[in-house]
């Protein structure tokens, strides 16, 4: 990332995932939409027990790759949508699921899942509407879709999706870092 705009939006982005990560202390954790296994790899380091799916082969081949780089074993990464994690495999003390739920169909199920499979917290993050879109206008990018970006189906102000993830969980912190919406939540029994 050689922009530094760009650098400095994912500085506050990684400062709040830290942030709400060490204020529950985990012992486990399960990233639900992994991506390529940057975070699983990083709180592995940290002594943190963590693994992680994504819906994508694709996506986790390039994850079990760094993982072998990085000396962990590859069997961190699982090949698993949101609807399909499960409470044996996929449970843990926090489930973070960052830029996920505005790509999904059925947000409503994906949350369900969460909560399936969380002992005790989540931490979820979304763009922030219409922020993301203006930025993405900004820098030339998504004209035609008027800063929407590719497979963005769902679009939530932070209000909204507060309001959408507190139905299924009690939200204790919210972070806005320049442009998404996140928070730390605890399982409602």
């Amino acid at each position: 990332m050689q922009n530094p705009i760009v650098r400095r939006i994912m500085k506050g982005f990684s400062a709040s995932l830290s942030d709400l990560v060490e204020k529950v202390e985990p012992k486990t954790i399960h990233e639900v939409g992994c991506g390529e296994g940057y975070w699983v790899i990083d709180w592995n380091k940290q002594g943190i027990d963590a693994r992680g799916s994504d819906f994508s082969d694709k996506v986790i081949s390039l994850a079990k790759e760094n993982a072998k780089s990085a000396g962990l074993p590859t069997e961190k990464f699982s090949t698993r949508s949101i609807y399909e994690i499960n409470n044996d495999e996929d449970s843990a003390e926090l489930v973070v699921c960052c830029e996920v739920l505005e790509h999904l169909e059925d947000p409503k199920s994906g949350l369900e899942a969460l909560h399936r499979v969380a002992n005790k917290y989540v931490i979820v993050s979304v763009p922030r509407e219409p922020i993301w879109r203006a930025l993405n206008l900004a820098r030339g990018k998504y004209i035609g879709s008027l800063g929407n970006t590719p497979g963005h189906i769902q679009h939530w102000s932070s209000r909204g999706i507060i309001d959408f993830v507190g139905r299924y969980f009690e939200v204790v912190e919210v972070k806005k870092p320049l442009p998404w919406t996140m928070m730390l939540c605890r399982i409602k029994r």
